[in-house]
């Protein structure tokens, strides 16, 4: 019954988006074109390099290295295998929704359990540091100095939703790894070799799948993009959005949000981008509004909800856990926002001229200056760097680790040569 529910709905819902696009085709076509310019300019560039080198990497069996390494980290902290680290590392880094993209992978080859693929799922898919940075705090607020706030605020929430989260479902999980004396290295390495046997593709095969694969899902990304921003922006002129945000504002009055910055989170519902450009010039005190964004950043929006429930379709992963992390996720970042909040960063801003939007989130409120003027180069160069970064560090970390292994081994084997000798 339940199911015929939703299916009504759905029809519904699709029907209304139909004849709403029907009655206002101008409006439907610069939502479109916004969503257009929103994908290219910034989705596009900043996550394609990371969906390349994660297929890659995965391919190669870099993913399964990791995994054994960080095997006594993971499972203990978020009771996932070690392999999550490398979605976690790389969701941190890149944005939505590659740590969906990513999890979704490992479940369907097998290294994650459904239920560890969920929990995984509830940590791992967060906001990329360059939109949080760039077009948040710099091309919204015209304030540099809020880029540390919303970002500390959003990563330490997602990690504390993870730590919550390794009680969900907590007795089901893929079997532990065989035990093994062997130095963790050899048997890093070892599974990386054994990794890359099974998937058994030449490099140049493997290149190929990855980019080819990297931007079907990007087109898939961008398709939901442009539709919710249709979708929106018909709300938002048949009232609903106003409407909606005038009932939230008086349920959120006795807290001291008002009506304009409650119409922010309608925005945010739908999509994160509207919402948090909403937030960042709605009448409402500085920390209310960086707190707003945080919020919207962290539930993602219907936009990114659909993506994830794409791009998981057939993995056994459900999304109502998801939708309940995100919410988690939110509250979280909202109360992380005042807790590390210093008032000297409203005196330090704004330092660009940041575009008014109107109180009901009209068609044309976009992403922010910096977005809307970021070339497609710079965004794809400074993404492309972030990975660089990631990827170094990750390499100075296995060196490192390598290092101590051996001196371990070497310190052993003076320790029995000395207790032979007596």
């Amino acid at each position: 019954m339940g199911g015929r529910r939703a299916i009504l709905w759905l029809a519904a819902g699709a029907t209304i988006l139909t004849v709403g696009m029907v009655l206002y085709p101008e409006l439907a076509f610069q939502g479109a074109l916004r969503g257009l310019r929103i994908w290219w300019f910034v989705v596009f560039p900043a996550l394609l390099p990371f969906f390349i080198a994660g297929q890659i990497l995965m391919g190669l069996g870099v993913v399964h290295f990791l995994g054994v390494l960080m095997e006594r980290l993971m499972r203990p902290l978020f009771n996932v295998p070690g392999v999550g680290a490398f979605v976690v590392a790389m969701g941190l880094a890149s944005g939505y929704p590659i740590g969906a993209v990513l999890t979704a992978k490992l479940v369907r080859d097998g290294a994650v359990h459904p239920a560890e693929g969920e929990r995984l799922l509830g940590f791992c898919n967060t906001a990329d540091p360059l939109f949080m940075a760039g077009a948040v705090a710099v091309g919204m607020f015209g304030n540099p100095a809020l880029a540390g706030v919303i970002m500390a605020s959003h990563y330490l929430a997602a990690l504390g939703t993870g730590l919550i989260l390794r009680w969900h479902r907590a007795g089901e999980r893929s079997p532990d790894p065989a035990v093994d004396r062997r130095p963790l290295l050899s048997r890093a390495t070892d599974a990386l070799i054994a990794a890359h046997g099974r998937d058994g593709r030449p490099l140049g095969q493997l290149l190929g799948d990855a980019v080819r694969d990297s931007v079907q899902t990007l087109l898939l990304v961008g398709g939901f993009i442009i539709l919710f921003a249709v979708l929106l922006d018909i709300l938002a002129r048949a009232g609903v959005v106003g409407w909606a945000g005038a009932l939230l504002g008086l349920l959120l009055h006795p807290i001291g949000i008002g009506a304009s910055a409650a119409r922010s989170l309608v925005g945010g519902f739908f999509e994160i981008t509207i919402g948090t450009k909403a937030a960042s010039v709605a009448p409402a005190p500085l920390l209310q509004r960086v707190a707003l964004c945080s919020i919207i950043i962290a539930w993602s929006g219907l936009s990114v909800l659909a993506q994830v429930a794409a791009v998981t379709q057939g993995t056994g992963m459900r999304m109502g856990p998801y939708v309940r992390a995100r919410l988690l996720h939110a509250v979280l970042a909202g109360a992380l926002t005042f807790w590390l909040w210093n008032p000297a960063w409203a005196a330090s801003g704004p330092t660009v001229a940041v575009a008014a939007a109107g109180p009901d989130v009209p068609a044309g409120a976009g992403i922010g200056p910096w977005a809307q003027h970021q070339p497609f180069g710079g965004t794809l160069l400074a993404s492309s760097l972030i990975l660089a970064a990631l990827l170094t560090a990750a390499a100075v970390w296995v060196v490192i680790s390598a290092r101590r292994q051996g001196c371990r081994v070497a310190w052993l084997h003076i320790r029995l040569g000395a207790a032979r000798g007596r």
